[in-house]
């Protein structure tokens, strides 16, 4: 049976990895419609990174963690880190002027986001089945609107749809990694996996206030203003009642 659980997690990983193929669906509008699409796409985004964050990330941080002190030091840790990272992109590429550093730091902020899932996968799966089952459902639930958004961001930011799709793969592939270390290390993972919680936390705020915001408000003009907030609600809006349906409010 543990055979099997272990089989089922690791089919529910590599499932999961391939959700980000979904952004494919971008690539048959036209660049004229792409622009307003992806306009959209990112206030979206905005939504779901900062739902992840303060729905999701941060009650399940300071539910399971010993000390709220080390909790909040651990969520600005994350926000710093993704700071000094934009900082050292944007001198090692200032040459660079077709990819903005927030390209970059999606990328590494969603492949982290990506390891606690397959942490998460992999944990559930080996305490019982229903629980590996329900776990994944929740996470496909989340996966598909923020594979998209995911891969919106990748095109704003400059890459070519090609890349950003190879890319946006390899980032959702840590769901995988995240899965094997957990079914290799089993039950002790979790002290790892929870540490992690806030400092993607931490970088989803970053990526989100210091990167996207800035990034809509160059565009933000008064007929888009009011459409640009329903999509940011709607972001948060999707991911809580995700986070409802799923039990993560404590």
């Amino acid at each position: 049976m543990e055979i099997n659980n272990a089989l089922y997690a690791i089919l529910s990983a590599c499932f999961v990895s391939a959700l980000s193929f979904v952004g494919v669906f971008l690539l048959y509008f036209k660049s004229d419609k792409l622009s307003g699409i992806l306009n959209l796409l990112i206030c979206f985004a905005i939504g779901t990174l900062l739902g992840n964050a303060f729905f999701q990330l941060v009650p399940e941080s300071y539910f399971h963690m010993e000390s709220a002190a080390i909790t909040s030091w651990f969520i600005l840790g994350g926000f710093l880190v993704f700071f000094v990272m934009e900082q050292l992109i944007h001198i090692n590429h200032g040459n660079k002027k077709t990819i903005k550093p927030y390209g970059y730091l999606s990328l590494y902020a969603d492949g982290i986001h990506n390891f606690v899932d397959g942490i998460l996968i992999g944990a559930t799966w080996m305490f019982s089945p229903e629980l590996g089952l329900a776990t994944t459902l929740g996470i496909i639930l989340h996966e598909i609107p923020q594979e998209i958004s995911d891969f919106g961001i990748l095109l704003r930011a400059g890459f070519n749809k090609r890349k950003a799709l190879l890319f946006n793969f390899i980032s959702a592939c840590t769901a995988i990694l995240g899965t094997a270390i957990a079914l290799w290390i089993g039950t002790q993972i979790a002290h790892f996996s929870i540490y992690m919680l806030p400092v993607a936390a931490g970088g989803f705020i970053y990526l989100a206030t210091g990167c996207l915001i800035p990034e809509i408000l160059r565009d933000t003009t008064k007929k888009n203003l009011a459409v640009n907030i329903i999509f940011i609600l709607s972001g948060l809006a999707f991911i809580y009642y995700i986070g409802l349906q799923n039990g993560h409010s404590h």
